[in-house]
């Protein structure tokens, strides 16, 4: 069942520390280095992700102004294709040659206010919020093109330290929560 995001009430870019894929500790405010940010909440089994998974690789290849880093907080023992060894399939799919961080506590999605996959943050430079919400208005099985067009809208105001009010919320697979 899709789910779709609501307000946050995350304002700042939080310095949370999660491993990646080979378990290197990646802080998200070392990551940033004062530059915007790209956070996007994923995971390997969701059609959602999987329907804008090769264009978000392609975005983030071109886009040099941003930092891009995904969060995977499913439940792997509910989930097992979402823990490290299909996490890592699917950045190799996608192009992904960002961090994939892992959140087995789940306390990094509950501290975003993460609800979907996919689900993103957008921060500028200084660490503020800029947009919260979907790549774009495709949907799996629409005819909507994957083109990023929020996405892009987003960053491209981050880089100029302006609000970004366009967008819509982001839709996908709930966060997979253990019990």
């Amino acid at each position: 069942m899709a789910v779709e995001s609501s307000s946050t009430e995350i304002t700042h870019l939080p310095d949370v520390t999660l491993p990646d894929l080979d378990g290197n500790a990646v802080s998200l405010g070392t990551f940033a280095q004062g530059r915007p940010v790209v956070v996007v909440f994923a995971c390997n089994h969701c059609p959602y992700v999987q329907s804008v998974e090769s264009e978000l690789g392609s975005i983030a290849a071109r886009e040099t102004r941003a930092g891009f880093v995904a969060i995977c907080s499913n439940d792997v023992g509910a989930y097992p294709e979402d823990d490290v060894p299909g996490l890592r399939e699917q950045a190799a799919r996608a192009g992904w040659s960002f961090p994939y961080l892992v959140d087995s506590s789940q306390n990094v999605a509950r501290r975003f206010g993460a609800v979907c996959t996919p689900d993103f943050f957008v921060f500028d430079a200084t660490g503020m919020l800029v947009y919260r919400g979907a790549m774009d208005d495709a949907r799996p099985r629409q005819p909507q093109p994957v083109d990023g067009a929020h996405l892009t809208a987003a960053i491209d105001a981050a880089c100029e330290g302006e609000a970004f009010t366009g967008g819509k919320p982001a839709m996908g697979c709930g966060i997979k929560w253990r019990e």
